[in-house]
């Protein structure tokens, strides 16, 4: 796994997020082969995770110290816009 996937499956799990669950179930017909009788799919909502969020927010920490006011500024003004960009896309799926 790529560190960038790593760091996006934790900004999912810290911010949290909507998954199907599939329940299934296999009924044996005549022939005495398993047949699936009934499927039932949920939608279901992870809260998001503190710890996961604290994760991302120490090794963000780490970053910032070592960078000049107008690197923080940069990186404040991109994280705003990424923050923009995620709410929007959560709105469009609603």
């Amino acid at each position: 796994m790529k560190q960038e996937d790593l760091k996006s499956a934790l900004l999912k799990k810290a911010l949290g997020f909507s998954s199907d669950e599939v329940v299934e179930e296999y009924s044996v017909d005549e022939q005495g082969k398993s047949v699936l009788s009934k499927r039932k799919v949920t939608k279901k909502f992870n809260p998001p995770d503190l710890n996961a969020l604290k994760m991302l927010l120490e090794e963000k920490q780490d970053d910032f110290s070592q960078m000049t006011d107008g690197q923080l500024l940069a990186e404040k003004t991109r994280l705003l816009q990424e923050l923009g960009e995620l709410t929007k896309k959560k709105e469009q799926k609603k």
